[in-house]
């Protein structure tokens, strides 16, 4: 991509303007041209396979989710068209209406038709990104159609409202056609039902505090920014309704106090969740939230924050050499694709875009760049409703999201764990380990395999702490009487795990892992891998050649460590390492603590990332820890390093902590 030149003076932080942006938009959009149909409504993009619902779908995908892209381009320019964007996928809207799409039409020479929009089918929504796309771009594109392009177009749109959408965010595909079909005059009593309906369910979803579950009794991840505010707001601001605004807005607003605190320093979004090939998408809250006036942010930091976000990713190779995204974080990593994900699934980072729809004289491209949350000041924040604990540092800019309430169980039935929720805790540098031995994981190991948390039973949050517990599970079930529950206590760099485990045989080995620290190789092979093992405190630590460190020291209950190789890698990096420590049950309730941190220092230019294990001591000038048995269960009290004494009380599903 040909980029203008930094401009240090308005983003000290990213150098990057409005301008940078639209070049982006533009080198994204020409990369992908080649791929598109004859007849423009389709884009095959080039990937290892199909999704489930088929080639023809995922050209369509590509097709809708690149014309989202465009139609931020083009609507933020006032229509300024120089490079024929909207012809094109004018001319895509015609074939792809023009009958629907059953297999024999292959053998009939149709190449170009969309297909039917059924219940729970993929095409509902890529119609939602087509209706947006075609709401933004109204003046220039839809007026400008012939009424027979129009009509095909409308009736295509207009089976999403009679359709059953998956009972999750996709409540809100229906809801966003509508308000595109409303708008044009097409089935305006259908499209504004659709309105209300999606509105109505996610109702229900609604936790308070800007929180949203999607569809799940515990599932909190990035889609409540880029799905769950995002399309509620758009259709009222786009609408014009100042009542749907104000209520929606000011549950945005709500939700981006904490969610900007989920970047870290060099633009990282955390790593937790599903579809995180949509990468820089999670910059698409920060955007509505100025687009429409309800932010607490400054405009620096909106632009400081999103600007990052897109360069951290183009900075680290998520555009190929041909110009696409492909599917992963950075480079193209398989573990992250979902079976609904196809080669243009990516592009959904589309949404990352929207800050194109403010004028260039808005404050959140004219104001300086402002430092981001996790570079001003070392921060513990509890966010409550989803059970989530954000610590950061503001020497290393890392932030870790340390998890006790999301595990994206559906309410009828418990699944196998999914690392992208089930872990301990996320960060902003790390991934969680999808082939090799789990990362950030408490476990009792069953006839040598690790137990898995399954549902998680929030515990609650307060001032540096977050708590849960849950019955680990081993061969699809719960080990009949077995209870953990967890507590984490986190300040500065610093954190402390306790586990109380309750019902277990004794003589149960149980298994407590840290960080997984990724990057280019294991230095000199796995037999390099070790930790310093002592019988008062086995301790152990991975660092690679970015200074980012992994410690875990036992406190409480270990009596060994070692450091386990992850030769698949992560998201981060082809090769891992991640710290582990062990101990055994005994009769009764047993205690397990452990003290670790993450931390990262600023690697010289240009210098590649190995793993090694630390041979020193690690965790020095750690938290004092001190535990004591009570009537219930446990008492831990913890001196920081700073002075601050936090005392717990832990039972069996019960956890009180004081900072004294």
């Amino acid at each position: 991509m040909h980029l203008p030149a930094e401009d240090r003076r308005c983003s000290p932080y990213t150098g990057w303007t409005r301008a940078h942006w639209e070049a982006v938009a533009d080198g994204l959009l020409a990369a992908v041209r080649p791929h598109a149909s004859p007849g423009q409504a389709l884009i095959h993009l080039p990937g290892p396979r199909p999704s489930i619902s088929g080639r023809r779908s995922d050209g369509l995908e590509g097709y809708a989710r690149t014309f989202l892209l465009a139609a931020f381009r083009t609507a933020g320019a006032h229509g300024t068209d120089p490079q024929g964007l909207l012809d094109r996928y004018a001319a895509g809207l015609d074939a792809g209406t023009r009958r629907p799409t059953l297999e024999r039409d292959l053998a009939d020479g149709d190449a170009e038709s969309w297909g039917v929009i059924a219940d729970r089918s993929q095409p509902m929504v890529e119609a939602a990104s087509v209706a947006l796309a075609l709401r933004l771009t109204r003046p220039w594109l839809w007026d400008r159609l012939d009424d027979a392009v129009r009509q095909r177009a409308g009736a295509w749109l207009a089976e999403a409202l009679r359709r059953t959408p998956v009972d999750n965010n996709w409540w809100l595909f229906p809801l966003t056609v509508g308000g595109f079909l409303a708008e044009a005059g097409i089935e305006t009593e259908a499209a504004r039902e659709a309105v209300e309906r999606g509105l109505g369910r996610i109702e229900q979803w609604y936790l308070g505090d800007g929180w949203y579950t999607d569809g799940r009794p515990r599932a909190f991840d990035h889609y409540n920014g880029w799905a769950l505010h995002l399309y509620p707001v758009l259709h009222a601001h786009l609408a014009g309704d100042a009542a749907l605004l104000a209520r929606y807005g000011a549950r945005l607003e709500a939700h981006l106090d904490g969610y900007a605190r989920l970047f870290g320093a060099d633009g990282a979004p955390v790593h937790q969740g599903r579809s995180l090939t949509y990468r820089f998408a999670a910059a698409a809250p920060l955007w509505a939230g100025a687009l429409t006036g309800h932010t607490p942010l400054a405009p620096g930091t909106t632009r400081r924050i999103a600007s990052g976000a897109l360069r951290h990713f183009l900075d680290r190779g998520a555009v190929t050499a041909d110009g696409l995204l492909p599917l992963g974080w950075y480079a193209a990593h398989p573990p992250l694709v979902q079976e609904y994900s196809g080669p243009a699934s990516p592009y959904w980072a589309s949404k990352g875009f929207l800050g194109l729809l403010l004028p260039a004289d808005h404050p959140a491209w004219t104001a300086t760049e402002e430092p981001g949350p996790a570079e001003r000041e070392d921060a513990v924040v509890p966010l409550p409703q989803p059970g989530w604990l954000v610590q950061s540092t503001a020497a290393d800019g890392l932030v870790r999201l340390h998890n006790h309430g999301s595990d994206d169980q559906p309410a009828d039935r418990v699944h196998a764990d999914d690392p992208l929720y089930a872990r301990l805790a996320h960060s902003t540098a790390t991934a969680p380990v999808h082939e090799g031995p789990a990362d950030n994981h408490f476990a009792l190991l069953v006839d040598g395999r690790p137990s898995e948390r399954g549902r998680i039973r929030p515990l609650g949050t307060g001032p540096g702490w977050a708590a849960s517990s849950h019955r680990p599970r081993a061969g699809g079930g719960a080990l009949p009487g077995v209870t953990v529950t967890s507590l984490v206590l986190a300040r500065g760099r610093d954190e402390v795990r306790a586990h109380l485990v309750t019902g277990a045989e004794a003589g149960t080995t149980v298994r407590e892992s840290g960080w997984a620290v990724a990057g280019t190789g294991v230095e000199a092979g796995t037999e390099r891998l070790s930790a310093r093992v002592r019988t008062e405190r086995p301790s152990a630590g991975a660092r690679t050649e970015r200074r980012l460190t992994a410690e875990l020291a036992g406190v409480h209950g270990y009596t060994r460590a070692s450091v386990d190789p992850v030769p698949a890698g992560t998201a981060f990096g082809p090769a891992a390492a991640v710290p582990v420590l062990l101990g055994t049950t005994g009769e009764g309730t047993r205690l397990f603590v452990s003290a670790g941190r993450l931390t990262a220092e600023p690697a010289p230019a240009g210098e590649q990332p190995r793993v090694r294990t630390e041979q020193s001591r690690v965790c020095t000038e750690q938290p004092r820890v001190r535990t004591e048995p009570t009537r219930d269960g446990h008492r831990l009290t913890v001196d920081w390093p700073d002075g601050t004494r936090q005392r717990a009380e832990l039972a069996v599903g019960s956890v009180t902590v004081r900072t004294l």
